[in-house]
């Protein structure tokens, strides 16, 4: 089993998770072609720079001939561009058109951009885009449907927070800075290089507790303690700290697409790591590697063998941790099994069984990725009254699984398609949309997701 690994001790932004993935081994093309795939007026440039004595690639993202950042007064996920170092400039570009830049950083040499992309110009700086308008943008572009669901699930998850925050309807959230060509361009590239590494055989992610620094950030709605209010509803249940430095360490951006990879979290799992990426954040501040670091590699197996992913297709190996329990209550086994799927658990079961002298009993029953199985021993022992735990390692085969979106007079519904070697097998519409469909409507379940699967049925290519 494949294994990435986020260390987060200096936090997360969307520019410093394209640089781990870079610096890791992604192709920079994967990164580009997904930028000229929005057809918008926008670049990439990459760099290496020192933080703190690590060698780490910096991405920045240009609009036109301008250094991309969100409108002043606002809280900018690509962070303040005035950097505070000086060091040789390596710098790596796909745009073959010269451009001179005057932006407000001192070291602004001459750069080269490729617009080898249609220019749209489709960025509307005053009120940044709605929801409705960003998924229409990635809609309509040419990249994949993985890369589009991954895409605009992130943006969905960051849409939820802004409205659970500014008590408004999803769909009527205008982004600020999240909006902005800059997070556009983060999230869509990150995603492509997600499902670059996704690509190349069954990859858990899993995640150390978060650093999400300190102090006061402003916002488009005003001054908040770090973390600012989006980011905050995005790290929920997610294990963070405040550590070393008074500024954000983490941006909205950043907390989304960690929220939509859905890590196991805890210490490093037994691994064999075969790459290492530093994405850099753009403060330098002395004595404090301001990156984040992404590690790849294989899982250590429960033998302690090298674990390659030989399986044939559509097989994985799974860890199965098992626990009887007579005497618990069923609202306490309801919320254990409620952390496990949060943590990332494959399955959770709950089984009536009858234990030794005629107890009723019930058999949690967790399924997970081999590397997490620390994560969910620790789960079992700490939140339930369990004195031990039935540990195996079993094969289980799966069909290729992928998401789109249909339009239903109910609203838009995500679909999971599950195939085989191409064929579609199972259509399946997601039950949490259909069930805040028939809630909104006042209509039954089964209505929405009979609409659902029509229209994907009715879907002309796919």
């Amino acid at each position: 089993m494949r294994i990435a690994y986020l260390d987060c001790f200096a936090g997360i932004s969307g520019d410093m998770f394209l640089g781990a993935l870079l610096d890791a081994g992604v192709p920079l093309g994967v990164l580009t072609d997904a930028v000229s795939a929005l057809g918008l007026e926008a670049s990439l440039r990459v760099e290496k720079v020192d933080r703190s004595g690590i060698s780490s690639t910096k991405v920045h993202v240009f609009e036109g001939s301008h250094l991309a950042e969100a409108a002043p007064h606002t809280h900018s996920h690509a962070h303040e561009h005035g950097t505070e170092h000086s060091h040789p400039h390596q710098h790596e570009h796909v745009h073959p058109h010269e451009h001179e830049h005057a932006h407000h950083q001192e070291h602004a040499p001459k750069q080269i951009h490729a617009h080898d992309h249609p220019h749209s110009h489709d960025h509307p700086h005053a009120h940044g885009r709605s929801l409705t308008r960003i998924r229409e943008l990635i809609e309509r572009s040419t990249l994949s449907r993985p890369v589009k669901d991954r895409a605009i699930h992130t943006f969905e998850l960051l849409g939820a927070s802004e409205a659970k925050i500014h008590d408004v309807p999803l769909d009527q959230i205008h982004f600020h800075e999240v909006g902005a060509v800059d997070a556009i361009v983060d999230i869509v590239a990150s995603a492509a290089g997600i499902e670059h590494l996704n690509a190349q055989g069954p990859l858990s992610w899993f995640c150390s507790a978060i650093n999400v620094g300190g102090g006061m950030v402003e916002c488009a709605h005003g001054t908040f303690p770090v973390p600012a209010p989006a980011t905050a509803d995005l790290l929920r249940e997610m294990p963070t700290y405040s550590a070393h430095v008074q500024k954000e360490l983490v941006t909205p951006t950043g907390a989304a697409i960690l929220r939509a990879l859905a890590p196991g979290f805890g210490v490093q799992p037994a691994m064999r790591v075969s790459s290492i990426g530093y994405g850099a954040g753009t403060r330098n501040p002395k004595g404090f590697p301001n990156v984040l670091r992404l590690s790849l590699g294989e899982a250590e197996t429960a033998t302690g063998q090298h674990s390659k992913h030989s399986h044939g297709p559509g097989e994985t190996t799974v860890m199965v941790l098992e626990a009887a329990i007579d005497d618990a209550t069923p609202q306490l086994l309801a919320y254990v099994a409620e952390r496990a799927l949060e943590a990332g658990a494959l399955d959770v079961m709950l089984t009536p069984v009858v234990m030794k002298k005629g107890r009723p009993a019930t058999l949690v029953t967790i399924l997970c990725n081999p590397a997490q199985t620390s994560v969910f021993e620790t789960l079992l022992l700490r939140e339930t009254t369990t004195l031990g735990i039935r540990k195996h390692l079993e094969e289980r085969s799966c069909l290729d699984r992928h998401h789109t979106s249909v339009s239903t007079e109910y609203g838009e519904i995500r679909v999971k398609i599950g195939s085989l070697d191409g064929e579609e097998l199972n259509v399946m519409p997601e039950f949490d949309d259909c069930r805040a469909a028939a809630r909104q409507f006042g209509v039954p379940l089964k209505q929405v997701m009979q609409a659902a699967v029509a229209a994907y049925a009715m879907t002309p290519v796919r």
